[in-house]
């Protein structure tokens, strides 16, 4: 599976972003999907998962209601809408995709079987 993130760019504190991740190679419509973001001098950290079939999602405790993760299996596609854009949010952002073991949608970076290259979010003050 090979994975593209884009979507990013620079905006201004409280504006919106929404983030892209297209699959090829094979379908990720079995696969769960995660977001995850790396500020410089910092250590990558999760943002957001969704399930398989799109009928759960997660957050990172610091999204507070301002991103929204979804996918769209037809078009092999993750997306996170991202508002209300704060500068401490400026950072790499990379997609990854887990099998989901035994069921569960992983948050740890370690457990993802593929990475997509990152986008980068900056936020202006």
């Amino acid at each position: 599976v090979q994975l593209q993130a884009c979507g990013g760019g620079l905006v201004q504190t409280g504006g919106s972003l929404r983030l892209s991740c297209a699959a090829s190679g094979r379908t990720v419509s079995t696969y769960n999907m995660n977001w995850f973001r790396q500020a410089p001098g910092k250590e990558r950290e999760f943002v957001a998962a969704i399930n398989y079939s799109g009928d759960n999602t997660y957050y990172a405790d610091f999204v507070k209601g301002r991103f929204t993760i979804s996918r769209d299996n037809a078009k092999n596609t993750v997306y996170l809408q991202i508002n209300i854009l704060k500068p401490e949010d400026t950072a790499t952002y990379y997609c990854a995709a887990h099998y989901p073991r035994a069921n569960i949608v992983a948050s740890s970076a370690a457990l993802m079987d593929y990475w997509g290259k990152g986008t980068q979010v900056t936020v202006s003050s």
